[in-house]
């Protein structure tokens, strides 16, 4: 299992802890290091990475759940099996605040995707990857704007940022 896999993994066994033991914030580093202690060893470069995505998730955690609310409208939050719950906390906090050059959304979504086949149900994987896709719809692609952008330039043309940049010198 490659290591950024893993380490998403140990990530959503981490949110699914905390979750099940009734949201204490205070025990989700606890619960992430005896995670990594139990299922990462030799994974020491990816420690920051874990707990950069159970903070990150913990920190945006009522954004994240009004996003899920509205996007599964006929799944209550508390309907939503834990597993599932938690990949998408994952895969969302990762699609929205992430660093789309170190995780791409596609990524990010089939990560989710996975974790969802490895720890969930029949239909999570389905379930998740709806979700996961409706949101990446709406927030549309970064790389083709960033392409659309280039190609302005290359064209001559002066993106929109660039003209108002001038005009404020």
């Amino acid at each position: 299992m490659a290591s950024r896999h893993l380490a998403r993994s140990i990530a959503m066994q981490t949110l699914f802890e905390w979750d099940f033991w009734n949201k204490d914030d205070s025990k989700a580093d606890e619960f992430a290091e005896y995670n990594i202690a139990e299922y990462g060893p030799g994974l020491e470069q990816e420690h920051g990475f874990i707990k950069k995505l159970v903070h990150g998730v913990l920190e945006n955690r009522e954004k994240i759940d009004a996003i899920i609310e509205t996007t599964a409208s006929e799944w209550p939050l508390e309907q939503i099996n834990l597993v599932d719950r938690n990949v998408l906390r994952l895969g969302i906090y990762e699609l929205l605040w992430s660093d789309h050059k170190e995780v791409p959304p596609k990524v990010a979504i089939n990560e989710a995707i996975e974790l969802g086949k490895n720890f969930g149900g029949d239909s999570s994987g389905r379930f998740i990857n709806g979700v996961l896709g409706t949101i990446y719809r709406e927030i549309g692609e970064p790389e083709k704007d960033q392409v659309s952008k280039k190609k302005a330039t290359a064209d001559g043309e002066v993106p929109q940022e660039a003209e108002k940049d001038k005009e404020n010198e």
